[in-house]
């Protein structure tokens, strides 16, 4: 068979698995939406940001869709890939006629997947639920795309490179907690602006704070760029982060990762 057709068989495979794993559909697919709706009922119409008067779910989709790029890529694949280290499953893929490039495009096919489906729960339950109003312009559109695909495909990468760290064991602690207080300092739940100074360079380090961002100058009406710390949506400079982590994850990735549970050959 073809790379292709291996690939095609392999997503579908790890889709079956993923939708079995109630508490990962919960946690990394249906959390976003869930926070999403507990947010904009609780908030409701009389939410602002800079000073602009928006709705509470107009507010906080930016940054669900965000945390759900996050959940998507980097935690599952950060907790699955060392569950299926642990348990045997990729000593035993390893030793199949089944190139190593399937499995990880498998993995590239469960993530394109849940993160689309979930980018469209979450506007569906935004815009028919809530009210929100989505862009209309080819531009914001474009601005989602690169925004999408380098927040995906960086999270992916560190997801993969990250489950070197973790057991089976230690998997949950390890990824989840990380994941949790990004979240809170990256501009998820908060606006970006009111987190203390301190904080907002440790997030900047990180991906999630400019996927957060690059979201925000798509999902946020026009002129409120002037809310942001920097007082522009810095588009340039996301790109520069979002793809330096992209290369970095890469590398991590290939030097540190393994088929074979610690101790053992």
């Amino acid at each position: 068979m073809s790379l292709a057709v291996i690939a095609a068989d392999r997503t579908v495979l790890e889709l079956k698995m993923y939708f079995r794993e109630k508490e990962a559909v919960i946690f990394s697919f249906l959390f976003p939406v869930m926070m999403l709706s507990l947010f904009s009922t609780v908030f409701g119409d009389s939410f602002a940001e800079g000073g602009s008067p928006i709705s509470a779910g107009q507010f906080f989709l930016p940054g669900m869709v965000a945390g759900g790029v996050m959940l998507t890529s980097f935690q599952t694949l950060a907790l699955s890939v060392a569950m299926e280290r642990d348990d045997g499953t990729l000593k035993r893929l390893r030793s199949t006629p089944m190139p190593p490039a399937g499995y990880f495009l498998g993995k590239v096919g469960l993530v394109a997947a849940t993160s689309l489906s979930q980018f469209a729960l979450l506007l569906a339950v935004a815009a028919l639920v809530f009210g929100v109003e989505l862009p209309t312009s080819a531009s914001a559109w474009l601005t989602f795309a690169w925004v999408f695909v380098l927040g995906v495909s960086s999270g992916t990468v560190l997801g993969t490179a990250y489950s070197s760290l973790a057991t089976a064991r230690s998997a949950g602690a390890l990824v989840i907690g990380p994941v949790i207080v990004l979240q809170f300092i990256s501009g998820v739940y908060f606006a970006y602006g009111d987190i203390p100074p301190w904080l907002q360079q440790v997030a900047a380090v990180f991906p999630l704070k400019w996927v957060a961002q690059g979201m925000r100058s798509v999902f946020y009406p026009a002129g409120m760029e002037g809310a942001e710390v920097a007082g522009s949506w810095e588009h340039g400079l996301t790109a520069v982060v979002l793809t330096a982590w992209l290369l970095v994850g890469a590398v991590v990735c290939a030097r540190t990762f393994s088929w074979f549970k610690r101790g053992t050959t």
